[in-house]
């Protein structure tokens, strides 16, 4: 019973569990982006092909399709923010819709509204996707590091055990072969 629960099997036994729990986010990390994509893709979004109407930190995507986390972010932050801040002098949708309950008949509030609602909403949905994206990302990282600190934990106690047991047939070999030749 004292071999079963000494330090080389409790150590052998976490670092096993962390190679497991590695495996699993690393697991779970490329679902989240393979959904994030699955989720990206069918929306059909697209970069402007024309660069000189990007920002530029965003004249490397042009023409591209949205279709990653970091894309998502940069189309939402970057894109639609910003054509989001000429509809209504930089104001929310919330603010716009205020104004429009107190005059229900102008359309040039009513307008504005609906642009913000629905700027405002799809860039809720791909920073939603960007989040999820970078969970992912995050998932990946800490099963990878995971399965690194277990394999190296793991190895300590096998090498050990490797030592131990060569030291022991020696050690048995040398005993018995005195008393062959005696």
């Amino acid at each position: 019973m004292r071999k079963l629960f000494n330090l080389t099997t409790v150590a052998s036994g976490i670092a096993i569990g962390m190679i497991v729990a590695g495996a699993l986010a690393i697991v779970g990390g490329a679902y989240a982006h393979k959904v994030v994509r699955d989720q990206l893709v069918p929306q059909k979004i697209y970069f402007t092909d024309n660069a000189k109407e990007l920002p530029g930190n965003l004249k490397q995507y042009a023409g591209e399709q949205v279709d990653t986390a970091t894309e998502a972010k940069a189309f939402a932050d970057d894109y639609i923010g910003m054509h989001l801040q000429g509809v209504a002098k930089g104001q929310t949708y919330s603010e716009v819709s205020g104004q429009f309950m107190q005059d229900p008949n102008n359309q040039q509030l009513a307008q504005k509204r609906q642009t913000l609602f629905m700027g405002e909403t799809l860039r809720g949905m791909l920073l939603s996707a960007w989040g999820w994206g970078t969970v992912g990302m995050i998932a990946t990282i800490a099963g990878i590091v995971l399965v690194g600190l277990g394999g190296v934990l793991l190895a300590v106690p096998v090498m050990l055990a490797i030592a131990d047991r060569r030291r022991t047939s020696t050690a048995t070999v040398n005993t018995a072969a005195p008393s062959a030749a005696g």
